[in-house]
């Protein structure tokens, strides 16, 4: 865990197990330090990596939720992780939980303490003991093997942002939840544009100078200018906005429109040859375009598939680019062509029915 976006949402880093204590996010601020905690520190500093019903039984209190929260609150202080991805999924469907009429009937207390609930499911561990980095008084090697470790961690850094970004630009660290920014990391891009490892170069147009890359990602990029045949069918992807691969809004500035993109948790951009087409805000209800030329017919159904594939449960479009969109008929015609059916509020999708839409 990195950070918490909100109650059920967060920014988490993926690590190959032998880079953790040099690719990993240091922990920032305060640890939380509260009773329900320290239990839980406690119980898995002494079993090891442990199941629910040991955590939530060490922790002394009958209140699921709050045990939950607990945990969660060591997972983003960096602290604690799981041997599966499931709880992250798990966590995202809280939202839901416990809401007045929503027909979900309250599980009873046993079988919470069996299973569980899904953003609890899987093994838990503590991450890592304490920090490396020493304190006052401690010797001259303490020290240099400080300042080791730390340089270390700036060249795993970096060369990881390299693989990440291709190009790797000041605007790119924008997105980068690196104490420092681009200042971090730039001595040792630095060093290795000098060793000849990294290369230097007005790589993309409209940013600034400082921009860095492998040899072997300006090859490709040079290979593929100009590649691509005409009539080749466009490459239509979508992305979170706030995805590392999605460039606007930081490496790149989004493309002029009436709309108000940014990249904020639960939006998503699809993306036509790497072009901004669609831009859907958080919750379905409002998009956003940007004057591509490709027909809405060809980038709709990234959208729609958010319905199809479980991840929303309806799309509502209310407003396109800050309008209603009951007034623009030709909106209201592209969305119909997409399957949406037209409803009080606004054009609704709610997924596809067997035999048709």
């Amino acid at each position: 865990g990195v950070e918490p976006l909100g109650r059920n949402d967060g920014r988490v880093a993926l690590c190959f197990r032998d880079q953790l204590e040099v690719l990993a996010p240091q922990p920032v601020g305060d640890a939380p330090d509260d009773e329900v905690h320290t239990r839980l520190r406690e119980e898995l500093a002494a079993r090891g990596a442990s199941f629910w019903p040991e955590l939530f039984s060490a922790a002394g209190v009958a209140d699921q939720d709050l045990v939950l929260d607990a945990l969660w609150d060591l997972v983003w202080a960096g602290e604690v992780t799981n041997d599966t991805y499931a709880p992250v999924r798990g966590l995202r469907s809280r939202g839901g939980r416990g809401a007045a009429g929503g027909g979900r009937s309250r599980p009873r207390p046993g079988r919470l303490s069996r299973l569980g609930p899904p953003a609890a499911q899987g093994r838990w561990s503590l991450l890592r003991g304490s920090s490396t980095v020493p304190a006052d008084g401690h010797d001259d090697r303490d020290r240099t093997s400080a300042r080791a470790a730390a340089t270390t961690r700036r060249t795993a850094l970096a060369q990881q942002l390299l693989e990440r970004h291709g190009v790797l630009t000041r605007e790119a660290m924008r997105i980068e939840a690196v104490p420092g920014g681009f200042s971090a990391v730039y001595p040792v891009l630095k060093a290795a544009e000098e060793a000849g490892t990294v290369r230097r170069g007005y790589l993309v147009a409209g940013l600034g100078a400082a921009q860095f890359a492998q040899p072997g990602a300006i090859d490709r990029l040079r290979d593929r200018r100009g590649a691509e045949p005409d009539d080749r069918e466009p490459n239509v992807i979508r992305l979170a906005a706030t995805d590392p691969a999605q460039p606007y809004g930081a490496a790149l500035a989004w493309p002029a429109s009436p709309g108000r993109p940014a990249r904020s948790a639960g939006a998503h951009v699809v993306l036509i040859d790497g072009q901004p087409a669609g831009y859907l805000e958080r919750g379905g209800h409002a998009l956003v375009t940007f004057g591509h030329p490709a027909d809405p017919g060809v980038w709709l159904p990234m959208l729609t598939a958010l319905v199809d594939e479980g991840q929303l449960r309806k799309l509502e479009i209310t407003r396109v680019d800050g309008q209603e969109v009951h007034g623009d008929k030709e909106w209201s015609r592209h969305l119909e062509d997409a399957g949406f059916a037209p409803g009080y509020r606004g054009l609704t999708y709610r997924g596809r029915r067997p035999g048709g839409r």
